[in-house]
C-alpha cells in the first residue's frame, strides 16, 4: 500500500524516471537473491567434493593441498602442499620421480622446468629427510598461458595421482 502512494507522488511530482530507477533497482535485487542462493548451492557441493579430497590426500599420500596457483604473470603454475605424514608423503619428494600436470580439457601435458642454474624447480628430501607439518611447493611450466584460473587438472607424480586440482 506504501508503496503505491509513494508511486502516485512521484508520478504527480514528475519523478517517473526516479520511480522507474527504484523499481528496476528492486527488480535487480530479487534476481540478485535467487542468484545468491544458487551460488551458495554451488558452493556448498564443491566444498564437500573438496573437503572428501582432502581426507582422501591426507589418508593416503599424507598431505595437504595448499593449492595451485597462476604466478609469474601466468606462465607458471605454483603447486603447495603441507606434509602431515612424512612416510606416505615420501614419493612427493623423491627427486627420481618427475612430477606433470594433465590438463584433458586443452589436451596438455606440464612439466617443471630444468633450468641450467637452479635445476628442476621443485623441492625433494635430501637424505630422506622430510620434515612434517611444513610446506613443500613444485613450480609447473604454463607455456603459452593454456591453463587458466578455474581450470581442473590432475597431477601425476610416480605412484600418485590426484584428480581435480582446481587452479587458482
Amino acid at each position: 500500500m506504501a508503496t503505491m502512494m509513494f508511486a502516485k507522488q512521484a508520478l504527480r511530482a514528475g519523478h517517473a524516471g526516479l520511480l522507474l530507477g527504484v523499481l528496476c533497482t528492486a527488480l535487480q535485487l530479487a534476481g540478485c537473491a535467487s542468484s545468491l542462493k544458487d551460488a551458495a548451492s554451488e558452493s556448498s557441493a564443491e566444498s564437500a567434493a573438496a573437503a572428501s579430497l582432502e581426507e582422501s590426500l591426507e589418508g593416503r599420500w599424507g598431505i595437504r593441498v595448499e593449492g595451485l596457483r597462476l604466478s609469474a604473470a601466468n606462465s607458471m603454475l605454483d603447486f603447495r602442499y603441507r606434509v602431515l605424514d612424512a612416510k606416505k608423503a615420501a614419493p612427493l619428494l623423491d627427486g627420481k620421480n618427475q612430477p606433470y600436470l594433465l590438463d584433458a580439457a586443452h589436451g596438455a601435458t606440464l612439466g617443471v622446468p630444468d633450468t641450467p642454474v637452479l635445476g628442476r624447480i621443485r623441492q625433494t628430501a635430501r637424505n630422506n629427510n622430510i620434515l612434517t607439518d611444513r610446506t613443500y611447493f613444485i613450480m609447473f611450466g604454463n607455456p603459452g598461458k593454456v591453463l587458466r584460473s578455474g581450470d581442473k587438472v590432475t597431477l601425476l607424480l610416480g605412484q600418485v595421482k590426484i584428480a581435480d586440482l582446481s587452479v587458482q
